[in-house]
């Protein structure tokens, strides 16, 4: 018998995650409300991912590791793009930020990568202004 951790996007925007022994009538028990509260009062819903696994303590695992995920790393892995996911699942204070000012690392100094050319940006720690 397999097991399933799954998630759903809210009609609101939200992701639920859960897991289950049969996906196909726990997505419909979601939908016909009644279920569950959180996803009853956000439907419909729609499922973006789901997993399999060998036993339903593996599947359950997988869900309360996923639970506590950030939005942001949930769509990296509804999208498969690891890069994102590996990125995110840094600790804020060790990524690189996006901006043009950096995390407080190497000095205040990031290198910023654009389409065409590459530009190093600095920022004073007196001031916090960027030059």
């Amino acid at each position: 018998m397999a097991f399933w951790t799954y998630m759903l996007l809210c009609a609101d925007g939200k992701f639920y995650t859960g897991h289950t022994d049969d996906l196909e009538r726990r997505i419909a028990e979601h939908n016909s409300g009644g279920y569950c509260k959180f996803t009853s009062q956000r439907r419909p819903v729609e499922l973006v991912w789901s997993e399999t696994f060998p036993t339903r303590a593996e599947a359950l695992a997988a869900e309360l590791s996923v639970k506590k995920w950030s939005q942001a790393k949930k769509r990296a892995l509804i999208a498969g793009d690891w890069k994102k996911l590996s990125y995110f699942a840094k600790p804020p204070k060790e990524r690189l930020s996006t901006s043009l000012e950096t995390n407080g690392e190497n000095g205040g100094t990031a290198t910023v990568r654009t389409e065409r050319k590459t530009v190093r940006v600095e920022r004073s720690r007196e001031t916090g202004i960027t030059q």
